[in-house]
Order: structure tokens, then sequence, then C-alpha cells
């Protein structure tokens, strides 16, 4: 299975740091229920040992076309690459010390479903559609078609706090190399 779409990164426009993410190091999570792609409810505060949750726009399907000009939004292309390159490693980040990693979008859990299916995802997608995450951590925005999507971001967390965070992310198939090198560097404090 070829898993990564290719992507000429060199033609999609980079993110830049704005800051946004600058409060996060150090904060403990807000007890907030998320509900996952298999119908479970999570609460990542309570989670034991290290967890990796990446941050995604929104995952595109292949019978709805994606919001005009999206290649163009600084940061929102890249989700399915991104998606895939975190299942590829998921066994390396395991052996690196992470017990449980995660999709977060504010797209509904039927919508992740789709994605989580249609790529073979051997782990959970979050759904934050009411934003209740994304504004407990005041997460970067950005408003598309109507909708609120976060910013593509990855974040470390150990016993329900924020150790790390990569922002922004590009390109998003590298991010779970970052990642793993920064794993390596960090072994978990637990």
């Amino acid at each position: 299975m070829n898993s990564l779409e290719q992507v000429d990164w060199s033609k999609i426009p980079p993110p830049s740091d704005d800051g946004a993410c600058d409060h996060l190091t150090g904060t403990s999570l807000p007890s907030t229920t998320l509900t996952a792609t298999d119908g479970s409810s999570v609460d990542v505060s309570t989670l034991t040992g290290r967890s990796v949750v990446y941050a995604y726009p929104m995952t595109g399907r292949p019978d709805t076309p994606l919001p005009d000009g999206w290649d163009m939004i600084p940061g929102a292309r890249g989700c399915t690459p991104q998606s895939c390159a975190f299942r590829d490693h998921m066994t390396e980040l395991s052996s690196l010390g992470v017990d449980h990693l995660f999709g977060l979008s504010t797209q509904d859990s039927n919508y992740q479903l789709e994605a989580a299916t249609r790529l073979h995802l051997p782990y959970l997608l979050l759904s934050d559609a009411d934003l209740q995450f994304t504004n407990a951590l005041q997460l970067p925005t950005m408003h598309v078609a109507e909708t609120t999507l976060l910013k593509r971001l990855t974040l470390i967390i150990d016993e329900g706090v924020i150790t790390k965070v990569f922002y922004p992310v590009f390109p998003p198939d590298k991010n779970v190399e970052e990642v793993k090198t920064w794993l390596l560097n960090k072994p978990s404090p637990l």
C-alpha cells in the first residue's frame, strides 16, 4: 500500500510561527472528554504515561472536494500524509516510550471514521467538534468555509502535562521524524 500521497511541498505555502503555541509547554491539560472514532470517550488529561496528540485541520474525502484554495492556505494541506506517517511509525513511537497516540481535529467522529477506515489507522482520531478542548487550551485555529479548524501542531504529553509542542508543522509528513528525534533525546521522565 502506498501510504503517502506525493506532494510537492515547495509549491505549498508553509505556515509561519505566529507564537500561538508559546503558552502551551508546561500546561496541564483540562479535563475534557473527546469522542473517538471507535465510539469511546477519551479524556487525555487522565491518561497515564506519555501521549502524542497531533492536531490537523481536516482530512479530505475522496467523494468531497476540498474548500476552494485549500492548497494555498499555509499549513492546510497534508493531513493524510501526516496521519499515514504516524501510522507507519507507530511501532517505533511505542518503542520510544509513547503509550498513547491520537489524531485530533474539529471534524465530527463520523467524518473522522471515514478517514481512519480508509487509511487503516491503528490509533484513534479524537473529535473536538464543540471546540471545548481547543478553547480551553487556546489552541491556534483558522476559519475556512465557515468552519473553525485547528492549525497543525503536535503535543507530547506526560501524565496530563504538555512537555513539548511542535508548531508550526511543515511539511506534515516529516512531523513524525521530528517527534521521533525528540523522543530519542528526551526519554520519558516517568
